[in-house]
């Protein structure tokens, strides 16, 4: 007899549910992954067709052309191909360093009670504005290093050829300084959350052995972390390359190929902001431009592509190894 105390026991689902809940996971997960796909496909079709006239009017010319003139009908993205590099170049340069050093401090060294607020901080650069960015580089940064930064550089390195010309403060190596600061949030943090992710085991193995702090740092996690790593180097060279109003507002928007590192230039990514806003080409420059935004997607895609190879032969190489 049932006791009428007890509660009842909770009837299972019956299989036909089931099987039909775990039809309707995969097709609405498979949907969304599809419509991914497709949103990437319409912005290449877009870009693609809408730069059909600068494509058939300049063909391949326009990929080795200095000049953008207007007034002439004759566009080539050189000068912004040159921009987008050295300044995404020199933000990786700059950045990488301090964002790893904050990664390892914060993972390795900093005491448990400044890890939290301090990893918070960095992390926080992450949500400030572009444009925010931008404004604080042009009232502080600009004027610092016109008047403080580059005169020293030209003294002590302008033999290397890097540092020639007048400084104005609005040129490539500012645009990379401050594009180095718009990196560091997204390198440091996940290169923080994967060495945490560095079993204790391995750390305490190495200084068991006599290994110091910086050996065990060197040795132990940041091998074991090194594709986590990588992985961030690329996100954030990819926020770099497609930097726009920062950019725009210190590189000095002078289209042509830069000299030194205190030459004005201009990235893609400022190119296209400037072109639209101005709202005075004719229909040519207009699909020129388009052309120059899908280089720039093009870019940044084999980027990531190079990037997901060099992962995949790492973890190839890791796996014959351990074999």
């Amino acid at each position: 007899m049932a006791n009428p105390f007890r509660p009842a026991a909770a009837k299972a689902p019956p299989r036909v549910w089931r099987r039909w809940a775990d039809v309707l996971f995969t097709v609405l997960t498979g949907v969304g992954g599809i419509l991914v796909l497709v949103l990437v496909a319409l912005i290449v079709v877009l870009l693609y067709y809408s730069s059909l006239l600068s494509i058939h009017t300049f063909g391949a010319s326009f990929l080795w052309t200095s000049a953008w003139n207007p007034l002439k009908n004759v566009y080539g993205v050189v000068p912004f191909v040159a921009g987008t590099l050295i300044t995404s170049g020199l933000a990786l340069l700059i950045g990488v360093p301090l964002a790893l050093g904050s990664a390892i401090f914060i993972t390795t060294r900093a005491p448990a009670w400044m890890r939290g607020p301090v990893g918070l901080v960095i992390e926080l650069l992450a949500a400030i504005p572009s444009v925010v960015f931008g404004l604080w580089a042009l009232y502080v940064v600009v004027p610092w290093m016109r008047e403080s930064v580059d005169p020293l550089l030209a003294q002590y390195l302008g033999w290397t050829g890097l540092f020639g010309g007048t400084a104005s403060g609005q040129d490539v190596l500012t645009a990379g300084v401050v594009l180095a600061i718009m990196v560091i949030p997204t390198i440091s943090a996940i290169s923080r959350e994967t060495m945490a992710a560095v079993p204790k085991a391995q750390q305490e193995a190495a200084l068991s052995l006599g290994a110091t702090d910086w050996e065990t740092t060197r040795r132990a996690t940041i091998p074991y972390a090194r594709l986590g790593i990588f992985g961030a180097i690329i996100l954030g060279l990819g926020r770099a390359l497609g930097e726009t109003m920062a950019v725009t507002m210190t590189i000095g928007n002078a289209n042509v190929v830069p000299t030194s590192l205190f030459s004005q230039g201009a990235s893609i990514a400022s190119l296209v902001a400037n072109e639209f806003l101005s709202e005075t080409g004719g229909p040519i420059e207009l699909s020129a431009i388009f052309e120059a935004a899908l280089v720039l997607l093009i870019i940044s895609l084999s980027v990531n592509v190079v990037a997901r190879l060099l992962v995949w032969k790492v973890l190839k190489a890791q796996v014959g190894t351990v074999e």
